[in-house]
């Protein structure tokens, strides 16, 4: 019950940051309508709205004030209520074993560590970390002809919301890389040879598999061990 209830906070979560997007990516489009150019981002729109906007507002019609005035009510709202969805996640993790361990891997955090454990607890429901990672849709889709097997593209099967978080967590790490982790090696030789996209799916790859064994094996995180 406590893993299905944080997954539909993972949900919801997701669906209020969709519309956050949509109601910024408006509100900039309306003010554009008029000429005014908005940063964009979150942080900088609102960091705008509380300086620039007074200095525009008089360029508005009194409906298009009010207008604008609602929009920033409705993301208000959004934000707060993100917030606090933050907040019972946050206490989730704090007050669960494996979301601890988990969060001590590189480009896992809190929201990858939670949705995983929600989503599949102590991973026994999974053979091996490849199964898990073939879940994921981390894993490439094969094209076998004539007796020949060609790896394409990956399968981007099964659940699109932990890919996604491990993607951005691998993105994380190769954005900020730490020569001092054995993991940059790897990276760097890899990078040399295939394209940036597919060095952060390989690394999704690899942290959806240490994860799944951290669980399966009740194991805190250890660069030197090796996943099969």
């Amino acid at each position: 019950v406590d893993q299905q209830s944080v997954l539909l906070l993972h949900r919801e979560r997701d669906g209020l940051t969709k519309e956050r997007t949509a109601l910024i990516n408006r509100f900039r489009a309306t003010l554009a309508e008029f000429g005014i150019v908005v940063p964009v981002g979150a942080h900088r729109l609102k960091h705008w709205m509380a300086t620039d906007y007074s200095i525009v507002e008089t360029e508005l019609s009194p409906i298009m004030q009010r207008h604008i005035r609602r929009m920033q009510g409705r993301l208000r709202d959004l934000e707060e209520f993100i917030s606090e969805l933050d907040q019972e996640l946050d206490s989730y993790s704090k007050n669960t074993e494996a979301c601890q361990r988990l969060e001590a891997v590189p480009g896992i955090g809190r929201l990858t560590a939670t949705a995983v454990v929600a989503s599949i607890g102590n991973g026994k429901c999974f053979m091996n970390a490849r199964q898990f990672s073939a879940w994921l849709g981390l894993v490439p889709k094969q094209h076998s002809s004539g007796g020949k097997t060609c790896l394409l593209g990956i399968s981007k099967r099964g659940d699109a919301y932990l890919r996604r978080m491990f993607i951005h967590g691998a993105r994380a790490v190769l954005r900020h890389m730490n020569p001092k982790r054995l993991v940059t090696n790897w990276l760097s030789e890899l990078s040399a040879r295939r394209h940036r996209n597919v060095v952060i799916v390989a690394l999704a790859n690899k942290l959806a598999r240490i994860a799944w064994a951290m669980l399966y094996h009740h194991r805190s995180y250890d660069e030197h061990y090796q996943v099969v």
